[in-house]
């Protein structure tokens, strides 16, 4: 039993709130039967409301952190998510390249609230670095905009921007996500031959605080049970669809999602006590 445990690792900062960032990954990981690890770049105070304070941590410490993990319990897939610094993207470009197993991509750049997690050297910076790496990249519209360079207003810009990301700038894939364009909630994913569309109903809440931790998190867990990208996508969209769905209705502002939501990938019956 024990040897069929599969394990993920998020590299990321953090959520005292628990909405989203690593404390969002771990939960995800748990939901979706996966072991979860975590190395912590920045400690962010914040909450539904906005961001507080951040603090980096030193690149002495993070790479203490992934060589412990590495060393000891080898992780079948990886994510990234808040990486602040050109310092911290090197160095985990470095270890990463080493490990020839999926890597998920979830640009962090600007948490819910707007406020900025990202340094401005450091856009050009996960274009040039970590991107080439990647096995999938999940940029929403305002984070595709800044990898690719220009505005996103339709289907036919996310499709030209997932192409973008894929043959210019390196990865093998990538999921433009359509949460902030009009119209149904249509996540795109192209994957350097095909495109493939995942549609859902949009659902008018404001509680979605880790949306994008959240779906690139199932991702990486389905990644590392060894589905394929596009299962992968499909598993994840489906999850994080519940999840905003049957999001919690906490805080004073954009409350978390339900990392308990995946009714219909668990078989558990929803809020209203039904099996969808």
């Amino acid at each position: 039993m024990m040897g069929s445990v599969k394990s993920a690792l998020t590299i990321a900062g953090t959520d005292p709130s628990g909405g989203a960032g690593i404390q969002a990954d771990l939960k995800t990981f748990q939901e979706r039967q996966v072991y979860g690890m975590s190395v912590i770049t920045s400690v962010v105070a914040q909450n539904t409301l906005g961001v507080q304070d951040v603090k980096h941590l030193s690149i002495d410490f993070i790479e203490k952190q992934m060589d412990a993990v590495l060393e000891d319990i080898f992780p079948q897939a990886i994510k990234t998510g808040m990486i602040a610094t050109v310092e911290m993207m090197q160095l985990i470009a470095t270890k990463i390249a080493k490990t020839n197993i999926p890597y998920v991509i979830d640009p962090v750049m600007v948490a819910k609230s707007g406020d900025s997690l990202m340094e401005d050297q450091s856009r050009k910076a996960i274009r040039d670095v970590l991107i080439p790496l990647a096995t999938v990249v999940t940029p929403n519209v305002p984070e595709a905009e800044i990898l690719v360079g220009f505005d996103i207003k339709n289907q036919q810009d996310a499709k030209k921007a997932a192409k973008v990301i894929v043959d210019d700038l390196g990865a093998q894939s990538a999921v433009v996500k359509g949460g902030h364009l009009p119209g149904e909630a249509v996540d795109i994913l192209y994957d350097g031959n095909d495109y493939y569309y995942f549609k859902n109903v949009r659902f008018d809440t404001k509680h979605t605080h880790g949306t994008g931790c959240t779906f690139s998190a199932a991702i990486t867990a389905e990644l590392a049970k060894g589905k394929s990208i596009k299962e992968a996508v499909e598993l994840g969209k489906a999850y994080i669809t519940d999840a905003i769905k049957f999001s919690l209705e906490l805080g004073q502002g954009n409350g978390p999602t339900n990392h308990w939501g995946g009714y219909r990938l668990k078989g558990l019956p929803n809020q209203e006590g039904e099996i969808k």
